[in-house]
């Protein structure tokens, strides 16, 4: 159903890809398209609050060539980082199943596959988190134990094709993180600078 702040919008309504530089070494791993944000807009995580977040941290940190995201046709373009979902539609009620989860994960799966430079992935909360070290077990192994999620935890992968990847993990830009101040600017850019210092590696 339409918000009516966006009656008149025509709503994307599918599923939603990953999107950004091709040559990324930061990878933005999220939740899934929010119901009136990306699957109203298309793009992953623009139209709404958790958005406004995020590029306007990823701007800040130099990922992002502008800090607001309205819509695909605005402008705005990544550098060395592509941002994707663990979800790729809305979910209901916004809390993903465990079966859409599952469905999803080969299409997360190919796409980090095509990001042969890779060197960091940050996972935007627990669930994003947790589907990246599925990803792992199931595929992959461990250069180091895993880190508990934890703001700013990191743990080593190597991930299909990808060798020495680091999961940051990262408390995701939600409303209900950002209004509380369980994430605030401050730390989401911290987040931005140590995966700068990572990549750089």
């Amino acid at each position: 159903m339409k918000k009516r702040a966006f009656r008149e919008h025509e709503y994307w309504a599918k599923p939603v890809p990953g999107w950004g530089d091709p040559h990324a070494r930061v990878v933005l791993v999220g939740l899934a398209p929010g119901a009136h944000g990306s699957n109203r807009t298309g793009r992953v995580f623009t139209g709404d609050g958790s958005g406004e977040w995020l590029y306007r941290a990823l701007h800040r940190a130099g990922f992002a060539n502008q800090p607001h995201a309205v819509d695909r046709n605005d402008g705005l373009a990544l550098r060395d980082a592509f941002i994707t979902a663990a979800v790729r539609c809305a979910p209901p009620g916004n809390k993903p199943t465990p079966q859409q989860r599952a469905r999803c994960l080969p299409y997360l799966r190919e796409e980090l596959d095509t990001l042969a430079h890779a060197r960091v992935i940050v996972t935007l909360g627990k669930l994003a988190d947790d589907t990246i070290h599925a990803m792992v077990k199931e595929r992959g192994a461990y250069r180091s134990g895993r880190a508990p999620f934890a703001h700013l935890a990191e743990t080593t992968v190597d991930l299909g094709p990808l060798r020495d990847v680091v999961v940051l993990t990262s408390y995701h830009p939600s409303r209900q993180n950002t209004n509380t101040g369980v994430l605030t600017e401050p730390m989401l850019d911290a987040v931005f600078v140590r995966a700068r210092a990572l990549a750089l590696r």
